[in-house]
């Protein structure tokens, strides 16, 4: 489980996000959807310690991040825009040097090949070096290793850019396993068609405040384009960085049809 308590986070007196309040339950698929700069990579940011919190707290599975980082790791899988692995070496390599370096010890190499057949990669690719992968075999990869580690939460920034059709509707794919096997994940995406498609709840972020958010049942009922350009509009002419108690007066500005779902999140603070 993630969750986030009042969590903020400026640097030089600008609000990059501002008092977040959010669980991600185990079995659930949490998508941040907002523009460049809205507080989605900062949110990932603070639950992975990459940055540290001007207040509030980042928890995974109830640990504290800044106070524990170590034992965070041990809980947590991140797959950023682009997997970051040693060209040099195979898949199957790759797999086992990051397993080993999580969890002490190595696991059998039949085992490793499993994992990468169950992330979609071909068993003749994963002998092969990365230096001749596509992005969407290096996003397969990264899945084996969370999958390898058992990893409790996965943490995703931007998984499917980049990707063609057919290889981010597999990830959608894996995506929903790892819903299915009870892990929680957190992913910032840009993707309305993934947020709509894979996500348990959607939020909307705003100028580091989750301005709103939906669940499975409103999706199904919602024009989520609409509603994510509406919110994206509610903004300061002069782009101002968010300052405290403006996340009530943006409230006031969303359309109609998505007050419920914005006072659903207020009650949640």
């Amino acid at each position: 489980m993630l969750q986030a308590s009042e969590l903020t986070k400026a640097y030089n007196g600008v609000v990059a996000l501002n008092k977040l309040n959010l669980t991600v339950n185990s079995g659930e698929i949490f998508c941040l959807l907002g523009a460049n700069g809205a507080g989605k990579t900062t949110t990932i940011n603070l639950f992975l310690n990459f940055v540290t919190p001007t207040a509030g707290r980042a928890l995974v599975n109830g640990i504290d991040v800044s106070a524990e980082p170590l034992e965070v790791k041990r809980h947590i899988a991140y797959i950023p825009e682009t997997v970051m692995l040693y060209p040099s070496l195979s898949g199957l390599e790759n797999l086992n040097y990051f397993t080993t370096l999580a969890l002490g010890h190595k696991r059998p190499e039949h085992e490793l090949l499993k994992l990468l057949a169950e992330a979609g990669l071909a068993k003749e690719a994963a002998f092969k070096r990365v230096s001749g992968y596509s992005k969407g075999m290096r996003q397969k990869v990264g899945i084996a290793i969370a999958m390898a580690k058992n990893a409790k939460a996965l943490l995703l920034d931007e998984p499917t850019s980049g990707l063609d059709p057919q290889a981010a509707n597999e990830f959608s794919k894996l995506l929903d396993r790892l819903k299915a096997d009870g892990v929680a994940i957190l992913m910032a995406t840009h993707d309305l068609f993934l947020a709509k498609q894979v996500g348990t709840r959607v939020g909307i972020m705003q100028r580091g405040i989750l301005v709103s958010t939906m669940t499975t049942d409103d999706l199904g009922h919602a024009d989520l384009e609409r509603i994510y350009l509406d919110i994206a509009s509610c903004t300061d002419a002069g782009g101002a960085p968010p300052r405290t108690g403006e996340a009530e007066q943006r409230t006031e500005q969303l359309p109609s049809a998505m007050q419920g779902a914005v006072a659903g999140q207020k009650e949640a603070r």
